[in-house]
């Protein structure tokens, strides 16, 4: 295989930040509206500035401990001396991911506002784009810290290993399994910590605005209202930037990680990156087939999104073939050509798994529906029905996903070569993200309309602009939760491969250990039911940190309610800041133990019992995280777009007894859909990342 094909990684890489350039500028081209609305804006781009820097200043902290203990790890050799810089660089670029959409989300909103006030298309438009620029920003940023660390250490610390592709492959790869970690790590923290944020900002404000106080959302009357929109730049934009960033470098280092044990080497390795990299150019040109009529529905805005996806699809379907055709050599190795229908095999599941978690999420379909009427009978019918269907939507992305396994497997010659096999499982969870720029910009562009309904309320634009922001919004909803099932499907192929990444990293180190993984042994057993238990107790302090948070909220919005003379009345104004200062003071102390337990646990369970031991974990955290992690979020979106439905007029409309109901029922969907359940994915990379960065510690030190 001809190495000017990696060339193509950083063109790639190129291609996305300035098509991501592009993209903010044309955004910043449209008018912010009228001083008031350039004020509200203001005021939550200041809160998001705020919040970021603090919870940047906090992680960073962490990041500079994480270094000093792997730089002592290589002092002493159980590491290579620049893994220390490689974890590092992870964390950065993963959090710098999230800031540049963070800014370009903050600058849009007011922007998209005005744009509705013109016409739906052209709200939809402003949004998008400013979504694609977080699409490719990560994308671009991914490629980027990839084709540095892979050109660095090839042609740089292991130049002497050139003479053995297998060794120099191995090396390589494991070092970049490190950046993968800082990339999660930051990603963890980012995700944690802001949908701590958003959702304690959000439950507050509903249940004292909406619920008690009987107030319309977003009304500047509401202390917690600039909270709520700060929260959805740091929690759903930011955080969620840093961990689709995470998802992204860690299925494509995954899968280099699995190249040699394939027999594939430079030519396994390529695949993966240049499939990213033609993942790019699809992205762009699926961009531009974004655009709808001004029927403000959500089934045509549907449509108009999923356009230009089905587009990019369309296109990495038709490009990957010569892309491993030439990369592996397939016309000397004609069986090579197996590793194909892997990659459409993930790719087809990506969409399957979006159509699902769009068909029990939408209001346009039945689930949903039946959802909204269960909330005639009062909140407790509408949590109900809201858990079962949440529960209920986990049988479709599990077989999706298991039917992926098996035809990626054999198709890439699992029946005669087990490490082909499993290179074709990483390779599918590559092409379920290869169209990650234009399928995160849908989903960022959620939280733009969010913030954008808000200013058209606060700014007391005329109720088209609002019903245009709100049919956007309502889509934000279901795009979101279609990201979030796109990122949880693609994190549980992407543990796997890390699983067996990790079972190889033990025998580059030890050759002759010898695994049991029976699940008779006694190690594996206890590391299985560990495992399973990780992702239940991470989303319990996850969703408890939410309440204590909310609580504060609560109290701080009924005090002010009280206290303020004439807020009620419209002839005062409400302390925004202290309700934003309460959230960010909470995110940051409640973001800890979280985040750590998914770094502490692996190295605890290595530690106490072996390799064995830490196998089992992995595979329990894998199984029941998919799980839960896919129940929470649809459960969540569910709740949300059944109260939007509600709103919208039915069964009584806003302020009707089913609408209370529904709204208690998005409450306790709130940190189901944007706390704990996207951060699961992140829960389950991490662990095999930390355990393939610390397995010469666990070999060296386990009691068993």
């Amino acid at each position: 295989m001809s190495e000017w094909f990696f060339v193509l990684v950083p063109i790639g890489s190129i291609l996305a930040l300035l098509f991501a350039f592009y993209q903010a500028r044309k955004v910043l081209s449209f008018s912010e509206g009228s001083a008031l609305m350039r004020k509200i804006s203001g005021a939550v781009r200041q809160g998001a500035n705020a919040y970021l820097k603090r919870q940047y200043t906090g992680v960073s902290v962490f990041f500079i401990v994480m270094f000093v203990v792997l730089g002592i790890m290589a002092f002493v050799g159980l590491l290579t001396p620049f893994v220390p810089f490689a974890f590092i660089t992870g964390g950065f670029f993963s959090g710098l991911s999230g800031f540049v959409g963070m800014k370009i989300a903050t600058a849009a909103n007011a922007r998209t506002a005005q744009a509705s006030s013109e016409s739906l298309n052209q709200g939809l438009r402003v949004a998008f784009s400013s979504g694609t620029v977080m699409g490719f920003t990560v994308i671009g940023l991914g490629l980027l810290d990839l084709s540095i660390w892979f050109f660095l250490l090839k042609y740089g610390f292991y130049a002497n290993l050139a003479g053995d592709a297998a060794a120099q492959i191995n090396a390589i790869s494991a070092a970049m399994l490190t950046f993968g970690m800082g990339a999660s790590s930051m990603a963890l923290f980012a995700r944690v910590g802001g949908g701590i944020f958003t959702k304690a900002a959000d439950v507050g404000a509903d249940l004292v605005g909406k619920v008690e106080a009987g107030i319309p959302e977003d009304d500047p009357r509401n202390p917690a209202v600039i909270a709520d929109n700060v929260g959805d730049n740091v929690g759903d934009v930011a955080g969620m930037g840093a961990d689709l960033y995470e998802s992204y470098v860690g299925s494509i280092v995954a899968t280099i990680a699995l190249a040699v044990s394939a027999g594939y080497n430079f030519g396994g390795a390529a695949v993966p990156m240049l499939m990213a990299a033609v993942g790019t150019v699809a992205s762009i040109i699926g961009t531009f087939f974004v655009r709808c009529g001004e029927q403000a529905d959500q089934k045509s805005l549907l449509h108009a999104l999923r356009k230009g996806t089905y587009v990019a699809s369309a296109i990495i379907i038709v490009a990957s073939f010569p892309v491993i055709w030439f990369a592996l050599d397939c016309a000397h190795f004609p069986e090579r050509i197996g590793v194909y229908p892997a990659v459409l095999s993930g790719l087809i599941a990506g969409v399957l798994i979006g159509f699902f978690t769009e068909y029990f999420t939408s209001d346009t379909y039945k689930p949903t529906r039946e959802l909204a009427d269960s909330s005639l009978t009062g909140p407790a019918t509408i949590i109900i029905s809201g858990i079962s269907l949440g529960m209920f939507s986990t049988l479709f992305p599990v077989i999706i996903v298991s039917i992926s396994v098996l035809v990626s497997y054999f198709a890439a010659g699992g029946g005669t070569s087990f490490s082909a096999g499993l290179y074709g499982v990483g390779i599918s969870a590559v092409g379920m993200l290869s169209t990650l720029g234009i399928t995160l910009a849908t989903d960022a562009y959620g939280p733009v309309a969010d913030n954008a309904g808000g200013i058209a309320e606060m700014a007391h634009l005329p109720a088209q602009v609002r019903e245009r922001t709100d049919a956007l919004d309502s889509l934000g909803n279901t795009t979101a939760a279609t990201g979030k099932g796109f990122a949880i499907g693609s994190a549980a192929l992407t543990a796997l491969a890390l699983i067996v990444a990790y079972i190889d990293e033990i025998k580059i180190k030890v050759p002759d250990f010898l695994f049991d993984l029976s699940i008779l042994n006694p190690p594996v057993l206890i590391g299985l039911f560990i495992g399973a238990m990780l992702p239940f107790l991470f989303s319990s302090m996850t969703m408890q940190a939410v309440g204590r948070a909310a609580q504060s909220i609560v109290q701080e919005v009924r005090r002010q309610f009280k206290e303020i003379k004439g807020l009620m009345e419209g002839t005062a104004d409400a302390d925004y800041a202290t309700c934003v200062d309460i959230c960010t003071r909470g995110a940051q102390k409640e973001m800890i133990a979280p985040a750590l337990t998914g770094i502490i646990s692996p190295i605890a369970v290595g530690l106490i019992l072996g390799v064995n031991g830490v196998t089992g974990m992995l595979a329990g955290a894998t199984a029941t995280g998919f799980v839960l992690a896919v129940m929470m979020a649809n459960s969540g979106g569910a709740w949300d777009n059944a109260k939007k439905y509600i709103e919208a007029g039915k069964h009584g409309g806003k302020g009707s007894a089913a609408h209370k109901a529904a709204i208690v029922g998005d409450t306790v969907g709130d940190p189901f859909k944007d706390t704990s359940g996207p951060s699961i994915n992140i829960l389950i990379k991490l662990l095999s990342m930390v355990s393939i960065v610390f397995a010469g510690l666990i070999l060296k030190f386990s009691l068993l």
